[in-house]
């Protein structure tokens, strides 16, 4: 039986609350098995019979929307597409900027499809703010910082094209592969 982890958008911010008890208990009433959490901010773990990505997704998304009366967003990964993600964070190059003490890193993952391509992908690349960097890789965005994100130019100069994804510190991804990745 196939292991999925999703990785809900914009749920406990903004007003936006759902309790992970009652997420877990709902995503269980549904079918869905072993189902586990991490942390408020929608990282889920779980293991189904369903063999579609795109068929789990739905469901993932319906089921929540149904009991929390609003849309969530569930991007869907398999245990080897997370530990992938992880592994692209860990051999990326440090920006020029270097790892300094206090330099924050993200990673903003997509729906299959959704990822940034073609030139706006390309302008994320080449980000030149100081003190801020960026790649696309796959269907994520990684990204350094040497501030507090709210004070970052790069979420706001790419508000559009990150708008489909869902941020994770690094350290929540890192968490993340080491609990549920292949």
């Amino acid at each position: 039986m196939p292991t999925y982890i999703a990785l809900l958008r914009a749920v406990n911010v903004g007003g936006r609350f759902y309790k992970m008890a009652a997420l877990r208990e709902h995503l269980t009433e549904s079918g869905l098995e072993e189902v586990e959490t991490h942390i408020q901010t929608g990282n889920v773990r779980f293991r189904t019979s369903m063999r579609s990505a795109a068929k789990v997704e739905r469901h993932v998304e319906a089921v929540l929307g149904e009991h929390c009366r609003f849309d969530v967003p569930a991007v869907i990964l398999s245990p080897a597409e997370l530990r992938e993600v992880y592994d692209d964070a860990l051999g990326l190059p440090a920006p020029a900027f270097g790892p300094a003490e206090g330099q924050r890193r993200y990673v903003s993952f997509f729906k299959v499809g959704a990822a940034p391509t073609g030139e706006v992908a390309r302008q994320i690349d080449e980000w030149d703010e100081p003190g801020e960097s960026a790649v696309v890789k796959g269907r994520a965005v990684h990204v350094w910082l040497d501030r507090p994100s709210q004070e970052a130019v790069f979420f706001g100069a790419f508000k559009k094209a990150l708008a489909p994804g869902t941020n994770r510190d690094l350290k929540v991804v890192r968490t993340l592969a080491e609990r549920w990745g292949a």
